[in-house]
């Protein structure tokens, strides 16, 4: 068995966070861990336990750069060594990219989350292609947010297309503001998470932040604004076009897609694929690609798709 005792000079700090995530620690590196004070045990595979004594010595030294570390950060470090990046622990690390909206601190959870956030940090524009629950529309609105709260923006435009899942528009009851709405849900759902139900009414009510279909969007010059359009994977060319050239001075866009669930009736002629083809090498655009090991809702969410991925192939 292995050892690796923790400098006393990060006190008791180091050894508890290692136990309080212990068994994904030890699932990360295919290891068996233990702790007895400052001493950390281990036992496994010879390749396993030099690379988790290069993870260690890589947090360490993190530790006294920063004062410490903290529950997300082991978090995130793992996500890192998941994704065969240990040596870019210290880089990504600091730079957490840690996103304030309302008293609330929004952390990116993975590499290509990092690298999404930073790129809409540095772009004006920025695809985040990816499949569900890697929090393409949620670091996107946490973004928007925080540009509104630091006053970069005047107001948020968050869009989405209108197009059926399998389901059939004609049949939901309401008018067409209410047929709409359920299209609309998960935009609203993200901002009451974020800033909660009244803030959000609120600020929709001053139009300060507008929610609306794709359709809404033709015709407008939309300045000093950050803007998302939702599941852009539905769009067709022309109505992507149309929407990436809305925005005036002082606005940023980002438009999420997921290419593994397009509801068009052809799903090659959807506007995504021409769209980051042809801009992906501009100046000030971005696209990010974020995969299965980014999905951060339920860990069974990974094994679904992937199982799906099988199939289709």
């Amino acid at each position: 068995m292995d050892e690796f005792i923790c400098p006393e000079a990060l006190g008791n700090q180091f050894p508890i966070l290692i136990q309080k995530n212990l068994t994904a620690i030890e699932s990360a590196f295919d290891l068996e861990i233990s702790l007895r004070g400052n001493k950390i045990m281990f036992a496994g595979k010879t390749a396993s336990v030099k690379k988790y004594k290069k993870y260690l010595q890589h947090l360490v030294q993190l530790a006294g750069e920063n004062n410490g570390l903290t529950h997300h950060d082991i978090l995130f470090s793992l996500n890192l060594v998941a994704d065969g990046k240990i040596n870019a622990l210290q880089e990504n690390v600091q730079n957490k990219n840690i996103i304030k909206v309302n008293g609330r601190d929004v952390f990116p959870k993975t590499y290509n989350q990092q690298a999404y956030v930073q790129a809409i940090k540095e772009n004006a524009m920025v695809f985040g292609i990816g499949p569900a629950g890697t929090g393409k529309t949620f670091l996107a609105i946490a973004m928007a947010l925080s540009a509104l709260i630091n006053k970069t923006v005047e107001r948020i435009v968050l869009t989405r297309p209108v197009v059926e899942a399998g389901e059939k528009l004609g049949f939901l009851p309401g008018d067409i503001q209410q047929k709409i709405n359920p299209y609309l849900r998960p935009l609203y759902d993200a901002l009451y998470f974020l800033i909660g139900f009244e803030k959000t009414a609120e600020l929709i009510e001053k139009g300060i932040i507008e929610i609306a279909p794709l359709a809404y969007m033709r015709g407008r010059t939309i300045s000093d604004a950050f803007i998302i359009l939702d599941e852009g994977q539905n769009t067709v060319d022309s109505q992507m076009k149309m929407f990436l050239t809305r925005f005036g001075v002082n606005s940023r866009v980002v438009v999420t897609a997921d290419i593994t669930q397009i509801d068009l009736d052809q799903p090659k002629k959807s506007g995504i694929f021409k769209a980051i083809g042809i801009l992906k090498n501009v100046a000030g655009i971005s696209v990010v690609h974020l995969t299965m090991k980014d999905v951060v809702r339920h860990p069974l969410i990974q094994k679904i798709i992937e199982a799906y991925g099988r199939a289709e192939k």
